[in-house]
């Protein structure tokens, strides 16, 4: 395997991710769909074919 290209591939994808899961959070927030001052988040990465399941939870305050 070569390690460089892993990294940049990985490096590719969560940037794709990191992105994307911005613009939509921020288009949720605009469009007044959220109840209350908080917004809980919950992202869970899996991988198929894998006993992958990473899961990160937060809280933002939109008040």
């Amino acid at each position: 395997m070569d390690e460089d290209a892993f990294n940049m591939a990985v490096r590719k994808f969560l940037k794709e991710v990191g992105v994307t899961s911005q613009r939509e959070i921020e288009r949720i927030v605009r469009e007044h769909k959220v109840d209350g001052g908080k917004l809980k988040l919950r992202m869970t990465l899996t991988a198929e074919g894998t006993p992958l399941r990473h899961v990160v939870q937060s809280e933002i305050d939109i008040s």
